[in-house]
């Protein structure tokens, strides 16, 4: 149902489909935003999170899955800029405990999926991410506090195991 890419994520509403993640999530915040928005109010900090989601929506899982689709030297240049991501990110988040300040919201839930892929990212490319960007984890762990986020996100193991098959698949290994 998506016109272009032909590919998920694509969200069915009233018979309708909306295409691509952050879309989607905007759409979200859109339809049903009146318990819990996403997005803030206020035009100047909605264009500085949708900036940031967006930042997040081009870097990170493109250079995540170079960490775990490359070996030698083409791996070490992909966790480096990784790391560099992350502190990047880790420099916006700067004290506040979410992106959106004082709760979850918009950026929050770009990166937060990511997390699941960390154990794979680290395992494959032999570095922790905790020990280079302690902020991020720590904040990935408080968003897991929350329910509705627990329960949505992947084991990272399986997320793991899936990249072993697909590793073997591409002949990686």
């Amino acid at each position: 149902m998506n016109p272009i890419h032909k590919k998920i994520p694509v969200l069915v509403h009233n018979g309708k489909p909306i295409s691509e993640s952050l879309i989607i999530v905007e759409y979200i915040d859109d339809v049903w935003n009146e318990k819990f928005p996403l997005l803030p109010s206020d035009p100047y900090q909605k264009s500085q999170a949708k900036f940031w989601a967006d930042y997040v929506d081009k870097k990170v899982y493109d250079v995540g899955r170079k960490i775990w689709t490359t070996k030698g030297e083409d791996q070490e240049k992909a966790k480096k800029e990784f790391i560099e991501i992350l502190k990047v990110l880790e420099g916006e988040l700067g004290e506040k405990p979410y992106f959106g300040g004082e709760k979850l919201g918009f950026v929050d839930v770009a990166l937060v999926p990511f997390y699941s892929w960390f154990y794979a990212y680290e395992t494959c490319g032999n570095f922790s991410i905790e020990e280079e960007c302690p902020k991020i984890v720590s904040w990935a762990k408080k968003c897991l506090e929350m329910e509705s986020v627990s329960q949505s996100l992947p084991d990272p193991e399986k997320v793991y195991e899936f990249v072993l098959i697909l590793r073997e698949k591409f002949g990686i290994e």
